[in-house]
């Protein structure tokens, strides 16, 4: 009896084990990312108002370089295609850069790098006047 529970013991172990990558891999392969901005951010065509946010790569196996946001009650706000980006190291963290602005009232997020990774992308704004 008793050898028989360890038996059922390890086979769940195994099966937690199994799954756990796969629900990280789902995040991994979309970058989904809830983002708070204390204040008003840019994305190229709209402007975010201060809040909660969630930035994630679409669904689609022909280019990877396509972003979607998405507001807290899960409304598409916006689906951006960006150009790759790449960064000198890796960090824990999502990291976020911001274009260089004078005087904005609004942040224009510049690229977008998810954890651990070299790669993100890069946001193209049409040209502006300052």
């Amino acid at each position: 009896m008793r050898v028989r529970r360890t038996v059922l013991a390890i086979f769940a172990a195994a099966c937690v084990s199994v799954a756990v990558p796969r629900t990280a891999a789902a995040d991994e392969w979309n970058k989904e990312t809830v983002l708070t901005f204390s204040r008003n951010v840019e994305i190229p065509g709209k402007v975010l108002p201060a809040g909660k946010y969630l930035f994630r790569l679409a669904d689609t196996q022909t280019n990877r370089h396509v972003v979607q946001v998405f507001d807290q009650a899960g409304r598409t706000l916006a689906t951006i295609l960006t150009i790759p980006a790449t960064r000198p190291t890796t960090t824990d963290d999502t990291s976020i850069t911001f274009e260089e602005q004078s005087a904005a009232a609004s942040f224009p997020i510049k690229k977008w790098f998810y954890p651990g990774e070299r790669g993100g992308e890069e946001f193209i704004y049409s040209s502006r006047s300052n």
